[in-house]
């Protein structure tokens, strides 16, 4: 037989044969295999921090409006953003808004510039009724009427679920300690340790309602799924100002989150988390960011309580300011 005849003769079998092969069968792409833990899950017990220039929301237009109501008490909140100064050789742009260690802890595996953590939908910007953009602007621009009118962060209870793993700017650590049967997460931020339960038991009855929901996860493959449900309607979404426009968006008791850890090599956890609260959001909507293995890093405590001046400050605040519009000043 002529050789090329042969060779083409040998691809047409070969190929026969991957036609022929399930899925399964098919030669597939090496996948990292990471450590197990004894019970055989996969290991992410060590410290992870989330130092992250990205922005929560991609920019648009729609800022300008939003603020717009804000601007009799932040004046030149309503105007578009500076385009920010050109660096200088050698000169490194701060990365965090509100970051207090530029050059600390973390800062080797901040992660890389974004469009948005916000990746749907596509535009980058939550989905958010007009209603619950109402809800938060009037708690804003009323912030010192009353300690309502602040996050629960502001008041030291707790950064929420899922808000807690947005970036923050500082106290960005998070040590994940792993037994048979659960995953616990220990934020540096309010110092709270959360329980996620990866049994399959009968879920919380539906009048018991919790400021950071119930967590229940189970392993696929490399990723943790946790689904969070039996919300109480007290908190918000996001707290920190890191999260710029979702702090303070208000939730309902049928918020629903659906978050996912995937381990996708020894120093990195890719976390995605859906959200889904129908009379908030006319959608669901999606965060990703990466989590930063850090063994160098330390969780130190996060006293919030312990002399919380910026809410007594806040308070005392406005109770000058009534005094003052009282006397005619």
């Amino acid at each position: 037989m002529h050789p090329r005849i042969l060779g083409t003769a040998s691809q047409i079998i070969v190929l026969a044969l991957l036609l022929g092969l399930p899925e399964s069968g098919r030669a597939q792409p090496s996948e990292w295999a990471p450590p197990l833990t004894t019970d055989g899950q996969p290991d992410i017990q060590g410290v992870w921090t989330n130092f992250d220039p990205t922005p929560f929301e991609a920019p648009s237009d729609v800022d300008i409006e939003r603020l717009a109501p804000l601007a009799k008490w932040f004046p030149g909140t309503n105007r578009p953003p500076a385009k920010p100064k050109p660096l200088k050789p050698g000169e490194r742009r701060p990365v965090s808004l509100g970051s207090l260690f530029p050059d600390g802890p973390g800062s080797a595996d901040r992660n890389t510039r974004r469009r948005s953590m916000v990746v749907d939908p596509p535009t980058g910007r939550i989905p958010v009724r007009e209603s619950a953009v109402a809800v938060r602007n009037e708690r804003l621009i009323n912030l010192t009427d009353t300690w309502m009118n602040h996050t629960e962060w502001e008041r030291c209870i707790t950064r929420g679920v899922p808000g807690g793993i947005f970036p923050p700017g500082y106290g960005a650590g998070y040590r994940i300690i792993q037994s048979p049967g659960y995953v616990v997460i220990q934020y540096e931020m309010i110092h709270e340790a959360r329980i996620i339960r990866l049994d399959e038991g009968l879920p919380l009855p539906s009048g018991i309602r919790l400021w950071n929901g119930d967590s229940r996860g189970h392993w696929e493959g490399n990723t943790l799924v946790v689904e969070v449900a039996n919300y109480n309607d007290k908190g918000a979404i996001a707290t920190n100002v890191g999260t710029r426009g979702a702090r303070g968006i208000p939730r309902t008791e049928q918020l629903k989150v659906v978050e996912r850890f995937t381990f996708t090599d020894a120093d990195t956890l890719d976390y995605e988390v859906t959200i889904e609260d129908p009379d908030v959001y006319t959608a669901p909507w999606k965060v990703a960011m990466p989590l930063n293995r850090d063994a160098t890093y330390e969780l130190y405590e996060y006293a919030c309580h312990e002399g919380n001046y910026g809410l007594e400050n806040s308070l005392s605040g406005g109770r000058a300011e009534d005094h003052a519009a009282a006397a005619g000043h």
